[in-house]
């Protein structure tokens, strides 16, 4: 069995060079170079597709209907890759550790649209704080529980960044203390149990506000506007603002690329992680009688009831989802950009409903039952509903 191999060393640091022949073998062709702080290793087996990579503790392979040729890996981290059946599908997947047989779950799925394709399937420096999610397709919703307004549909979504946590308390007050220096007016202070657990108590116009003054913030071009044709910046409205998705700077995410990044690339799961869920894992309100998939214990996390509500917990307690992203489920629901409706539609890049009532939340809450917390359920409420002490957010960026 002839074998490719290419490894990348983690040197962390220098400038990467052009991949360059070091030394050749029977099993095939090794390659050095360097690369910042990460380590990457691809194999092609004849007649199995297959790359694996590993970054941190992770490794990679891309799996299809027909045999490939991978061309190179670059240090943008995209992969160039020859011989696919142009239409169809192929999978990446990923491993903790090589070899294994079993332990290969989903990462990203792509199609191929030519014989020669290229894919970026990592970002060596994603913007701080935040995670690359993988352009691709995936299947939103799912048939598990019965779900009526989360039929599943496939939906393409482009690669696009989402913050690693839930805005903080800390967070929200450092942006907010800009942006009403700036100009900026809000409905809403916020509020947080503490500095390092999410902010709540906002309405959904004020996080929208606050994905702009962030953006300006950093010196990025704002997403959202009081104007159709993006020349006033969208600062102080309770009126619904208008969306450039092609500028830089933070917004909320659409429900589909939510959902997309809440699964990390598990396809038809219950939660991020997998199909039962216990208080070890997310925080939220235990009913072990009432859910066969819900392994408590019952009541609110031990953890974190000290008698005074919310029973927020600190923003990244519990450990990340298959792209790094931590309470994908449970803590608090998030705001998303789109208007609630149902069937939800397909496509690519949706951005949901052109009008509506409610704004789509996802995700579940401190003080919601195992059935709020899975990634197919969606909730919605008013985007001028400021009460609840169980509903924050998070910012995504386009890639």
């Amino acid at each position: 069995m002839s074998l490719l191999t290419i490894v990348i060393h983690n040197l962390c640091g220098g400038r990467a060079p052009a991949l360059k022949p070091h030394a050749r073998s029977e099993a095939g062709l090794i390659m050095k170079t360097k690369i910042h702080c990460l380590l990457i290793g691809l194999a092609f087996l004849a007649g199995i597709h297959q790359v694996a990579a590993q970054s941190n503790q992770f490794f990679f392979r891309i799996s299809g209907p027909a045999a490939t040729a991978i061309m190179a890996f670059r240090t943008d981290g995209t992969i160039v890759w020859s011989n696919a059946l142009s239409g169809t599908n192929y999978t990446i997947q990923t491993a903790s550790s090589l070899p294994d047989k079993t332990g290969w779950v989903n990462y990203v799925q792509i199609t191929a649209t030519n014989r020669v394709n290229t894919n970026q399937i990592v970002a060596f420096n994603p913007p701080a704080g935040m995670a690359f999610i993988p352009a691709g397709s995936f299947t939103l919703g799912d048939t598990l529980d019965g779900e009526s307004d989360a039929i599943p549909t496939n939906v393409y979504v482009s690669a696009f960044y989402l913050d690693t946590n839930l805005v903080t308390y800390s967070l929200w007050q450092s942006v907010y203390s800009w942006a009403t220096n700036h100009g900026y007016g809000f409905i809403d202070a916020g509020s947080g149990k503490a500095a390092s657990h999410p902010v709540q108590m906002l309405d959904w116009y004020d996080c929208v506000k606050w994905c702009n003054a962030r953006s300006q913030q950093a010196g990025l071009t704002p997403v959202y506007y009081a104007d159709a044709a993006f020349t006033k910046i969208y600062t102080n409205s309770e009126a619904t603002p208008y969306a450039n998705w092609a500028a830089s700077g933070y917004r909320l995410p659409t429900e589909a690329e939510w959902e997309k990044a809440a699964r990390g690339g598990l396809s038809g799961q219950r939660f991020p992680w997998g199909d039962t869920i216990s208080e070890s894992q997310a925080n939220y309100y235990g009913a072990t009688t009432s859910f066969n998939y819900d392994l408590g214990p019952d009541y609110y996390n031990t953890n974190f009831t000290n008698g005074v509500v919310p029973y927020t917990s600190p923003a990244g307690y519990f450990a990340a989802n298959g792209y790094g992203l931590r309470d994908m489920a449970g803590n608090v629901y998030t705001w998303c950009w789109d208007w609630y409706g149902q069937p939800y539609a397909g496509g690519s890049n949706p951005h949901g409903p052109a009008t509506g009532s409610n704004r789509v939340l996802r995700g579940g809450s401190w003080n919601g039952n195992a059935y709020f917390l899975r990634c197919a359920y969606r909730d919605d409420d008013s985007p001028a509903d400021a009460s609840n002490d169980f509903i924050g957010f998070r910012c995504a960026r386009s890639d």
